[in-house]
């Protein structure tokens, strides 16, 4: 499960983002992409940098101040020959974006 904490992106930063990015829009408010955590930094994806294989991203912990960092993408994939890549950073704590999905429910009794 994702984390649930969200940050509103200060304007100065959100500003700053649109400078350094290829995007024309930056979200107003991310969600830390990291799995379920309460303590410790958080991460929310604003968008891939220019460079081929970084992102840029919204730091923070806490309450205190926001930060953005350019940080080089996850380059670990799902087992198998059609495993998906993980979203998020390299080096990220806790698990891989394709490890924190939901498991499957059976609707036959």
């Amino acid at each position: 499960m994702r984390c649930a904490h969200w940050r509103r992106v200060p304007l100065d930063l959100a500003r700053e983002a649109r400078e350094k990015s290829a995007a024309p829009y930056i979200d107003r408010a991310v969600q830390c992409q990291l799995s379920a955590h309460d303590e410790g930094e958080h991460f929310g994806f604003l968008s891939d940098e220019g460079a081929y294989g970084t992102a840029l991203w919204l730091r923070w912990r806490g309450t205190d101040e926001a930060e953005l960092v350019v940080l080089r993408d996850c380059p670990v994939a799902a087992p198998g020959p059609d495993g998906d890549g993980c979203c998020l950073f390299a080096g990220h704590p806790e698990q891989h974006t394709w490890e924190d999905t939901l498991e499957e429910v059976s609707c036959i009794s």
